[in-house]
Parts: structure tokens; sequence; C-alpha cells
């Protein structure tokens, strides 16, 4: 028993240091990864010696269960309609970005570290992904206000390049163990990451509809049990998906995505729940690689580990940029932004131990290297992601949540809920009286968000561009009212005093 106590408080201890030192930092703009990097390295063999981690494979594991965590809850929090016009796109990133960057850190690795060529490409796999924790955990700061195409391009393309990474990681280490005893051609390897791709999206498409039925038909009485049931099905997505040689992760980010953009009893819990529970796998995770590594050996591949990181930063992040976007999808100032965003994080960590349990020749090198990147890029890029957005004019104005002055407490097998609905610029609804709308005779508008005021609206009040609305409506209605808010405004035929003008 006393082991235990021990063990929590060591486990305890770390993680309220982590909250209240990113909290006194806040306003410093230090990324919060490196301040959770560095909680584990201070409390590591190197520093306190609080815990001593040695065991490569416990922190694979670790950081395996709160990247699937992470992802599940970005899924969560993605909109699909802000997402589906740069699906292409962010496809394009996830996989010929990821083999771009992979070939030219391989290349430019057997100059400056003096490695082979496999041994080059197997650290440009290592970090050739962007990492989803960090990605999100930045770009949905306070701090940092994107047009929102932008935004959600970065954030699919992070949720989604994983899989790529782990498949040239593992091949790579495949071929310099000599652990292939059949040749394969390049016909075979791209048919077995086309297959893993596509299990991976195929599973996490049917688990997360199969996760949207059961918790809309479970009708527990206990509140607290539809988190629990999403926590359990996340893991058992990941690993009924990579069991059948699938991608697990990409398997868990879609089937996240899926339940998020479903209407679901709870829901609003089940958001909450799995932010808390994102940042808990967050710090975790980067705790736990903290302490893996000893920050003694950082300063051996200093020279080399600065070369890398600006040829990752200001040349393969960019030229993979470049060639996955058309010319005419981004504008090159908008192209840079996306190649600045280019986050490094746990991901590659948890990769970079993959040669070490492999027994790769050169694995301690490569992970401390891809150590030393990772620190690189987050105290570079991440605190500069704000005014770099800024300086390149890719800013949005910034947008307050909404706290509603009422919250609705969804009722297990009501046929109801309660949605928020906009008004955008050019809707088909704006300077219409409510009861002028046609809404279904079940449909209420409980309240009005206008700029900084709520309004108790009646069927006289006229909506306004910009407006959201909190809507008590039939789950089986909620299409139509979706429908009626998404139509656009019809433009007036031009008056004979606008086509006389319009010819001047």
């Amino acid at each position: 028993m006393i082991g235990i106590a021990y063990i929590l408080l060591a486990v305890s201890t770390l993680i309220l240091a982590s909250v209240v030192v990113a909290r006194l930092t806040h306003n410093l703009g230090i990324p919060t990864l490196i301040l959770f990097l560095a909680v584990g390295m201070m409390a590591g063999s190197d520093g306190a010696g609080v815990i001593v981690l040695t065991d490569a494979r416990l922190a694979q594991s670790i950081g395996v269960v709160a990247l699937v965590l992470i992802l599940f809850s970005g899924g969560l929090d993605t909109n699909w309609h802000d997402v589906r016009p740069v699906a292409t796109q962010a496809a394009r990133l996830a996989t010929i970005g990821v083999l771009i960057t992979t070939v030219s850190i391989g290349a430019f690795s057997t100059l400056v570290l003096d490695f082979s060529l496999l041994e080059g490409m197997l650290l440009g796999a290592v970090i050739s992904s962007t990492d989803a924790a960090a990605v999100f955990a930045v770009l949905r700061s306070k701090n940092v206000h994107l047009q929102q195409r932008i935004k959600a391009l970065l954030e699919l393309e992070s949720g989604s390049n994983d899989p790529m990474a782990v498949f040239l990681t593992v091949s790579t280490i495949g071929l310099l163990n000599a652990i292939e005893q059949t040749e394969q051609t390049y016909v075979d390897v791209l048919i077995q990451f086309v297959l893993q791709m596509g299990i991976g999206i195929v599973c996490g498409l049917i688990f997360g509809r199969l996760l949207v039925w059961m918790i809309n038909r479970i009708k527990s009485p206990y509140e607290g049990i539809y988190p629990v049931l999403a926590l359990a099905f996340a893991g058992f997505v990941y690993s009924a998906t990579s069991l059948i040689n699938g991608s697990g992760f990409l398997a868990v980010y879609a089937a996240g995505m899926m339940l998020g953009n479903s209407n679901v009893i709870q829901k609003r819990s089940l958001l909450r729940f799995f932010d808390g529970f994102a940042w808990l796998s967050q710090i975790g995770m980067f705790i736990t690689l903290g302490l893996l590594v000893r920050p003694s050996k950082l300063i051996t591949v200093l020279m080399p580990g600065m070369l890398i990181a600006l040829g990752l930063m200001i040349g393969a992040r960019p030229l993979s940029v470049f060639v996955s976007l058309l010319p005419r999808e981004y504008s090159w100032r908008e192209k840079i932004f996306i190649s600045w965003v280019g986050l490094r994080g746990a991901a590659p960590i948890i990769l970079a131990t993959f040669p070490l349990l492999a027994n790769v020749e050169r694995a301690d090198a490569i992970f401390t290297t891809v150590f030393f990147i990772v620190l690189t890029s987050a105290l570079m890029q991440g605190w500069s992601i704000p005014h770099a957005a800024r300086l390149l004019g890719v800013e949005a104005p910034p947008s307050k949540p909404i706290r509603y002055p009422i919250e609705s407490v969804p009722t297990v097998g009501a046929d109801t809920e309660l949605v928020d609905l906009s008004v955008p610029h050019g809707s088909a609804v704006a300077g219409k009286t409510i009861i002028e709308l046609g809404l279904p005779q079940a449909s209420l508008i409980a309240l009005i968000a206008r700029k900084e005021t709520f309004i108790i609206p009646s069927g006289s009040t006229v909506l306004e561009e910009g407006d959201t609305l909190l809507v008590i409506v039939k789950k089986t209605d909620l299409p139509e009212v979706q429908r009626i808010f998404s139509e656009k405004a019809l433009q007036p035929p031009p008056t004979e005093y606008n086509r006389t003008n319009s010819g001047r």
C-alpha cells in the first residue's frame, strides 16, 4: 500500500506542477508542450530523480494510449461542415506531404549526421508528421484566431497524417533490420498502405455509427455512464482496427468525428468530459516522454539537431506544402503560414521509440535528435504562430464562445434537444421575423445571442446577420430547421437604374 501511495503522490504532484507552471507562464507565450516536457525532464534521472524511467516500451504504450484519446477528442470537436471543403487538400498533405518530408530530411541527414541513406530515411519518417496534440492545443487556444479553412486544414491534416508516418517508420525499420524475408515491390508497399488507410477509415465510420446508435439506445438512468461508454469505445476502435492491419489512429479520429457530428444525447457532457481528458492525456504523455529522455544527451546533438530542425522548418515542410497544395487553392502567404504551423510534438517522440525497441543500430542517436527537434520546433514555432498569422494576413476576428444564462441537461429517451443555430452573412432568414420562418410546430427559439446581449424572442422579433439562436427542436425536425437556416438570400434582379449605372 505504501508503494502505491508513493506512486500516486509522485504522479499527482507532477500533474499538479504541470498545471500550475502552465498557468503561471501563460502570459509569457511559452508553449505548454515545452512546460510539460520540462517538468518530466526535471523529475527524471538527470533532474531530481523522483521517477527514473528507462523502459521505452512502457513510455511508448502510455504515449499511444494518450494519443488515441487526444485524437478521439480532436475528432469529437471537429465540425465536418468546416473540414469537408479542405478534405482533399488535407489528404494530400497527410500522404504526399509526409513522403516529401521523409525523403528530404532523409537525404539531408546523410550529410549532417553521417547517417546511411536508410538511417536518414528512418529519421525523416519519424519526424515527418505534424503532431495532433500540439496543433490542437495551439490552434484552439485563446491567442490564435485563424481563417476557418486554414484552421480546418491544419487540424484535419494533423489528425490524419500519423498513419503515413507510422507506415514509413515501420517499413524503414524492417529494411534496416532485414526483417523482411520476401522481396516486396513498391506496388506491394503501396497496396499495403492503401489497405491500412482504407480499413482505418471504414472501421472508424462503422464503429462511430455504432457508438452513436448505442448512446442513443442505451437509455441509462446514470448520466456518467455515457462518457465511460465513449471512452471504452475509443480504445476498442483503435485496438480492433489495428488487429486487422488497419490504421487505428485514423479509425479513432474518424469515429470521434462521426460522434461529434451526430445528434446524440448527453453531447455537451461528452464534449466537456473529453476536453478535460484530452488535457490529462496530453500532460501525462509529455511528462512521460520527458522522463524517458536524458537532457545531458541533448548537448551531443546540439549542432546537427539544430541544422536538421532548421532544414525541416524552412526547407522540407515548405516544400511538402507547396507541392501538395495546388497553386490556385491557397495564396503564397497562406502556404507559408501552413508551412510554419508544421508543429512536431509527442507523435514523433513516440515513433522514435520504435527504433529503440527494434534494436536499430543508431536508435539512441535518432531518439535524442528527434527530441531535440521537437523542443526546437515548439520553442521557435509554437509561440510565434499568433504573430505569424497577423504578419501574413491570415488572422480572423476573434470570436468569444457564447455562455448562455441557461443550460439544458438532455433527458434519456427524450425526442427533443437544445441546439445552437447561427444566422450567417447573406442568410435568407436575416431580416425576417420569427413567425415568418415557417419553423416546424414543435420547434421553439428560446434565446437569441446578439453581439454581447441576450434577447428573449417573440414571434415579431426580427433576426439579424450574426445572431446565434438557442433552439429547442424535435430530433426528427432538426434537418428541416437546419435547412431553413442554411438557405441563402436570393439576389434581387437588377433594376433599370442599376443596369443603367453599371454600363457607365
